[in-house]
């Protein structure tokens, strides 16, 4: 019944019935993919009247993948599969073969593929999927956060896991482009995908319908060659070559599209290269005050503010990310975003309210042996001195050891 990309003149009743549904169920999931939501109204009909859902829902699912209207899609997806595949199979009966559509059907999950590991393997690499943990995010409680957010913190924390993994997405995203190669760039892909399947569904990171479907894509590519896998792993025999079938034969087409692949391919990684140099140097602009501040000493007009955890204006930390960011963590544990710039020459720093210049304010700053930060000026029309002390944190500064005496678990 396993189909294959072997010529082959007479296929089986089997065969072709597990052909159809699989060619149906795949241009179905990939048409709805790109097209569904036009079809809002209608599936929204289904979701009411079959499935019984009445809540309300959005459609795009705000960044999620595994959306009300996800299910939907793959509901109407399952079901359209299924009546088409029934008419198929009633109507087409005296067909022998089907070689020409299961070779573009591969085709086609091929460069779906392909595409779905350039982005997330480039993604992986420049950091934009998975980013270092910011400094504020360093600071909140453990238990605080959500499964999701204890994965992205985890995966993003170090850099040469972000470039083990998108180097092996690239991977398997290059050995499916040449035909010779597919079979090792689905098994790759496969072993890919399943990782982040399991993470999906372990961490309750909402891509799970899209990463099973990568996986099952690539799980049936690698099936139509897995005889030759099976023969040379684990039956330790000899196999032999395939007599592919290629319904276009012409020399000329196939160097063309060679080189249409190379261009392409080309493109693709001078894009992510220069996507990855552009922010390379939107994080380079670290500054001097960089870092945790915790405030030791808090004096508006004149009158020193005791550290109540219950105040919402004296200052906890100040957490200073780059040149234009900056947080403030009051004692009662509210965040405050803050616009930061910052003068060394005249040792002045501006901040601003939020993300806009709405309310500026001025104040001098002294830095002492890099471990003690002088703030003075006004602020909410107060005038203030406030006395910081940079804070460590472990996670962040703890290096890469070849050598460890006992394990550094804390």
């Amino acid at each position: 019944m396993l189909l294959t990309q072997e010529y082959q003149d007479n296929w089986s009743f089997s065969k072709k019935v597990f052909f159809k549904i699989v060619f149906s169920y795949f241009v179905l999931y990939l048409t709805l993919r790109f097209f569904g939501n036009f079809l809002e109204v209608p599936f929204k009909w289904i979701g009411k009247n079959i499935l019984g859902i009445s809540y309300n829902y959005n459609v795009s699912g705000f960044g999620s993948g595994d959306h009300t209207f996800a299910y939907i899609t793959l509901f109407v997806n399952a079901t359209l599969c299924l009546f088409i595949s029934f008419l198929w199979i009633l109507l087409d009966k005296k067909r022998t073969n089907y070689n020409k559509p299961l070779y573009w059907l591969i085709v086609v999950l091929r460069v779906f593929l392909i595409l779905s590991m350039f982005s997330y393997g480039f993604a992986k690499i420049i950091q934009s999927q998975f980013p270092y943990p910011s400094l504020a995010r360093m600071l909140e409680p453990l238990g605080n956060f959500s499964p999701m957010g204890l994965a992205w913190t985890y995966l993003g924390y170090s850099k040469g896991y972000n470039l083990f993994m998108g180097i092996m997405e690239i991977s398997g995203g290059l050995l499916l482009i040449p035909r010779r190669t597919s079979t090792l760039g689905a098994f790759i892909t496969m072993g890919v995908m399943m990782h982040v399947v399991v993470m999906n569904f372990t961490y309750d990171i909402p891509v799970k319908l899209f990463s099973t479907h990568l996986t099952i894509m690539a799980l049936f590519i690698f099936s139509t060659d897995i005889k030759r896998f099976i023969n040379v792993f684990i039956k330790n025999k000899p196999t032999n070559s395939y007599n592919y079938y290629n319904p276009i034969k012409n020399h000329t087409y196939h160097k063309i599209i060679l080189w249409i692949k190379i261009v392409l391919v080309i493109l693709f990684f001078g894009f992510s290269l220069m996507q990855g140099r552009d922010r390379g140097k939107s994080k380079g602009n670290k500054t001097p005050l960089y870092g945790i501040w915790e405030v030791e000493e808090y004096i508006k007009e004149g009158d020193t503010l005791q550290p109540l955890i219950t105040d919402t204006e004296r200052w906890r930390y100040l957490i200073i990310e780059n040149n234009h960011r900056a947080t403030i963590k009051t004692m009662n544990d509210s965040y405050m975003p803050y616009r930061i710039e910052i003068d060394t020459t005249s040792k002045k720093a501006m901040i601003s309210v939020g993300i806009t210049k709405s309310k500026t304010y001025n104040l001098k700053y002294n830095l002492l042996n890099n471990e003690t930060l002088i703030l003075e000026g006004n602020l909410n029309f107060n005038d203030i001195v406030i006395k910081l002390k940079r804070k460590e944190l472990l996670l962040d500064s703890r290096e890469f050891n070849w050598i460890n005496e006992t394990p550094y678990n804390r």
